[in-house]
C-alpha cells in the first residue's frame, strides 16, 4: 500500500473535531495490535467518518427503529437518535485512534447500557442496535476507501477487520455488564421499596388511603376489594412452606405479593369479593409446611389485622398444613392466649397429660373419636378400626382420669377445649406450658 502524505489525510479530519491533533494515550495506541498497513487505513478513514457522523447517526437510528419497535413504544425516538450519535462518534474516534486524552473509550457505552436499563429496554434490543451500528461503520469505512482514496485502504482496511470486530464485542461485553449491574441495581432498590411498604402496612400504615393507594401500586396489588394474608413458617432446614404461591394463584387470574421476613413467608393475596372464597383451596395443593390463611379484611387498608389472624393460625399448627382461621377459631382462641392455655389444660384433661407418652397418644386419640361422634363407643370403635369394648373400656379410663364426663355437655365442652389446648400446646413448642403430674383434678369444679 503507498504511503499517504498528511495533505491526503486532511480531507477526512474534522479541525474542529476535540481529537483532531491528538492520537489518543498510550493506552489506546498499545491495544490496538495491528500492522502498521491496517493501522493507517483506520486512522485515515476513520477520521474521514467524522464528517459524515450525523448522516451515519440517522442511519443507524431509521435502522434500529425497523427492526426494534421497543423504542417507538417507549417513546424513545430521539433519545435514540442522540445516542446513535454519541456512541458512532465514540466508534469513530476508537477506530480514527483520535480519543481525547483523559477519555475512557467505554464510558458511552456502559452509559448507553446503564440508561437502557433505567428504560425498560430489553437487553437483547440494545444488543442489536450495536450490531446495527457495527454494520453501518464498516459499510462506512469500505465506502469512504472507495469514493474518496480510490481504494486506496481495501486492502488495510481487510486486514483491520478483526480489530473492528474485537472492539465491537468488547463494547457489547461492556454494554452488557453495565446493563446487568444497573438491572441488579434497580432490582434491590426495588426490593428494597417493597419490603419497606409490607412492613408498614403490616404496622398498620395502610389506614391512611393515599398511603394504602401507593402501597397497592409498590407491589402489584389492586387498590380496593378485599385481601387476606398468609403467613408460612419457615423450619430450621429453610424449606419453603409454599409452592410457588404467586404463580399458582396467577394461573387463576389472583394477584397476590409474596415475601420473606426473618422466619417467616408473608403473603398478600387480593381475590376479587366473589373468589376470596377459592384462595384456601387453590393454596392447599401448594402447602409444603405450616401455613396459616387470615379471613379476609375489606382492603389493603386492613393488612395489619389480616397478618396478626394469619399468624394466630398458623400457631394453631403442630405439623405441616394449611390452618384456616375461620375453621379454627377456638384452638386461635387458645393460641392467642397462652396464659389460659395450662388453665383450659387442667380443667379439661386433669392429670391426662402426665400419662406416659404411649398411654397418653392413645387417650387422646380415642377421646378425639369420642368427642367427634357424640360420644357413641361404636361410632368411635368404627374410626378407629377397633373393637366397641376396647373404645368403652379407654373411656372409662379418661373420664377417670379427668374427673369429667362425656356424657355431660358442659364436661364435653370441656374435654373438647383441652384437646385443643393440648395440640395448640404442641404447635407452640416444647416450652408451652402444661400441667405437672402433681395436680389434683379433684379442686375443679364442674
Amino acid at each position: 500500500m503507498r504511503p499517504v502524505d498528511e495533505e491526503r489525510r486532511a480531507p477526512g479530519r474534522r479541525a474542529d473535531h476535540p481529537g483532531a491533533d491528538r492520537r489518543g494515550t498510550e493506552r489506546h495506541r498499545t491495544v490496538r495490535d495491528l500492522d502498521e498497513a491496517a493501522d493507517e487505513a483506520l486512522r485515515v478513514l476513520g477520521a474521514a467518518l467524522f464528517d459524515e457522523l450525523d448522516a451515519l447517526a440517522d442511519r443507524l437510528a431509521l435502522s434500529v427503529l425497523r427492526h426494534e419497535r421497543c423504542y417507538l413504544e417507549l417513546d424513545l425516538v430521539d433519545e435514540l437518535r442522540q445516542a446513535c450519535r454519541v456512541n458512532l462518534l465514540r466508534g469513530i474516534e476508537v477506530l480514527a485512534d483520535a480519543v481525547p486524552d483523559g477519555v475512557d473509550p467505554g464510558d458511552t457505552t456502559r452509559e448507553t447500557g446503564r440508561q437502557r436499563a433505567r428504560q425498560g429496554v430489553p437487553l437483547e434490543a440494545v444488543l442489536h442496535a450495536y450490531r446495527l451500528g457495527c454494520r453501518i461503520l464498516w459499510d462506512a469505512l469500505r465506502t469512504a476507501s472507495r469514493t474518496r482514496f480510490d481504494g486506496a485502504y481495501d486492502a488495510g482496511l481487510l486486514d483491520a477487520a478483526g480489530f473492528v470486530l474485537r472492539t465491537n464485542d468488547g463494547s457489547s461485553a461492556l454494554l452488557v455488564d453495565a446493563y446487568r449491574h444497573e438491572e441488579h441495581r434497580m432490582r434491590g432498590r426495588d426490593l428494597g421499596r417493597r419490603r419497606a411498604t409490607l412492613d408498614a402496612l403490616l404496622a398498620g400504615r395502610g389506614r391512611d388511603p393515599g398511603f394504602a393507594r401507593d402501597a397497592a401500586a409498590i407491589l402489584g396489588l389492586p387498590s380496593g376489594g378485599p385481601v387476606l394474608c398468609v403467613v408460612g413458617g419457615i423450619d430450621r432446614a429453610g424449606c419453603d412452606p409454599l409452592r410457588d404461591p404467586h404463580e399458582t394463584l396467577a394461573a387463576h387470574r389472583i394477584a397476590s405479593f409474596w415475601m420473606l421476613r426473618e422466619d417467616e413467608l408473608v403473603g398478600l393475596v387480593a381475590p376479587s369479593p366473589r373468589r376470596a372464597g377459592e384462595v384456601p383451596r387453590i393454596l392447599e395443593a401448594q402447602v409444603a409446611g405450616r401455613v396459616g390463611l387470615s379471613a379476609a379484611v375489606a382492603d389493603l387498608g386492613a393488612a395489619d389485622a389480616a397478618y396478626r389472624m394469619a399468624r394466630t393460625a398458623l400457631r394453631t399448627l403442630a405439623g405441616p398444613g394449611l390452618a384456616v382461621l375461620d375453621d379454627r377459631l377456638p384452638e386461635a382462641l387458645l393460641a392467642d392466649s397462652p396464659e389460659l392455655l395450662p388453665r383450659v389444660l387442667d380443667a379439661g384433661l386433669g392429670g391426662l397429660p402426665a400419662l406416659p407418652e404411649a398411654d397418653r397418644a392413645v387417650l387422646l386419640e380415642t377421646l378425639e373419636a369420642l368427642l367427634a361422634h357424640g360420644g357413641s363407643p361404636t361410632h368411635a370403635a368404627q374410626a378407629l378400626f377397633c373393637h366397641r369394648n376396647t373404645v368403652i373400656y379407654r373411656m372409662r379410663r379418661i373420664e377417670a382420669v379427668t374427673g369429667r364426663r362425656i356424657s355431660e355437655p358442659r364436661d364435653r365442652l370441656l374435654l373438647s377445649l383441652g384437646v385443643m389446648a393440648a395440640r395448640t400446646a404442641g404447635a407452640a413448642g416444647p416450652d408451652a406450658p402444661a400441667p405437672g403430674p402433681d395436680q389434683d383434678g379433684d379442686t375443679r369444679g364442674r
